[in-house]
């Protein structure tokens, strides 16, 4: 993630049960998955959002996720939500 303050700046859903949420209801512009999370948590996410047609874009780690979102803590997965 090359522009840490872009997550901050957005509206964003972080964590797994927002961000499953805001796809479920069709409020994800876009999700932000960290590699180095759960796989079972994080694949059924992707899938999710292959179902939706919401872009996915994955992060090396979860710790620089979370910095991206403007958190202390490392982030599975945000969602970006539409405008």
């Amino acid at each position: 993630m090359t522009d840490d303050r872009g997550l901050q700046d957005a509206q964003v859903k972080i964590g797994t049960k927002q961000t499953v949420k805001a796809v479920e209801l069709g409020q994800a512009a876009e999700v932000y998955v960290a590699e180095d999370g759960d796989q079972r948590l994080t694949s059924r996410i992707v899938l999710l959002c292959d179902k939706q047609g919401v872009k996915v874009t994955y992060v090396d780690t979860m710790l620089n996720l979370g910095k991206a979102c403007g958190i202390e803590v490392g982030a599975a997965m945000a969602a970006v939500l539409k405008q």
